[in-house]
């Protein structure tokens, strides 16, 4: 079980990394008026594994701050996962 765990912590830090990198570059995208990501996109990227990352880069980017459907979304994505992350690996 352990190789499991291992294997998603690395699974997860790899998407919230990418995640956090996709905010950014769609951000600098709307700034440049080029080709967007879509928004459906960018949500599938948290509800993957990247809702630390989307989260992370909502703030540090100031991105998608004033659409409901990730300030309310993004954070439900992630207290969903943190629950399924409890059930399938509880503490010690």
């Amino acid at each position: 079980m352990k190789l499991i765990e291992n294997g998603m912590i690395i699974y997860l830090i790899i998407i919230n990394v990418v995640t956090f990198l996709v905010y950014g570059l769609d951000k600098w995208k709307a700034q440049h008026d080029r080709w967007r990501i879509s928004e459906s996109s960018l949500l599938t990227l948290a509800a993957i594994g990247g809702s630390i990352g989307a989260w992370t880069g909502m703030k540090v980017w100031h991105h998608k701050t004033l659409h409901r459907k990730f300030t309310i979304g993004v954070p439900a994505i992630l207290l969903l996962q943190i629950i399924i992350w409890l059930l399938l690996y509880p503490a010690d």
